[in-house]
């Protein structure tokens, strides 16, 4: 999957000469946590809560209110910004805007094409929505994980019996990272049936295969709070 087709379009960017006064209010506003910094359109910087927080006056400050708006008025976001800043192409992977986020502990980066103008942004969040749609979660409450050999054919069987048991196939997802050598775990989700069903299928599967564990879980009674905004 690419970027371009999952991250937040137009994102919110402001120029590397504003006031730490504005960019504040544009986080207000938007309800974001960093902005990326231009400089003629294209990415310079990256500005988050955080560096406005480290850089404004202490609340233990001696300064009056209007010295202290003063201040925050004339420091720049280029004097308190993360300058060059990790980002990502439109065409490049989510698995690859996924690694640099974990390898480098960021929460999101720009999306920017071959000049460096900023096209997008790309969070954790996004990576999240992601990995609920491969996983086909929304769209089927079972889930039954099989550990079989890691060899060529043996998917493809695992996969035609479920067919032939009568099983509908959501989604495919298969790892060797926990397994013992030559072996390989598949998480497969199918389509809802009945409990009496599901107990059958499984009672067939067993006979040939090595099922790891079967869930059965309603993902959509999940508590849900408000939409995210990018800066999430």
């Amino acid at each position: 999957m690419l970027v371009k087709e999952w991250m937040v379009c137009e994102p919110i960017v402001i120029d590397e000469n504003t006031s730490i006064m504005k960019a504040t209010q544009l986080m207000k506003e938007h309800n974001i946590r960093r902005i990326p910094v231009v400089r003629d359109g294209r990415l310079v910087g990256i500005i988050s809560d955080r560096d406005i927080k480290d850089a404004a006056p202490s609340k233990a400050t001696s300064l009056d209110v209007h010295e202290m708006y003063y201040l925050l008025s004339e420091i720049k976001i280029k004097d308190i910004m993360t300058p060059d800043p990790l980002s990502i192409k439109v065409d490049d992977t989510v698995e690859k805007a996924a690694i640099i986020m974990l390898e480098n502990t960021i929460s999101g980066l720009p999306v920017v094409d071959n000049e460096g103008h900023v096209l997008g942004l790309i969070t954790q969040s996004d990576v999240f929505k992601v990995m609920i749609s491969i996983t086909g979660a929304y769209k089927s409450p079972i889930q039954i994980a099989f550990e079989i050999e890691d060899k060529s054919g043996a998917l493809n069987h695992l996969l035609a019996t479920i067919h032939e048991l009568g099983g509908r196939i959501v989604s495919v997802l298969t790892c060797t990272d926990n397994t013992p050598p030559e072996r390989r775990e598949v998480y497969i989700r199918i389509k809802l049936i009945p409990d009496d069903e599901l107990e059958e299928l499984i009672d067939k599967l067993k006979k040939e295969f090595k099922i790891l564990y079967t869930i059965k879980e309603d993902l959509h009674s999940i508590p849900r709070k408000k939409k995210l905004s990018q800066a999430a």
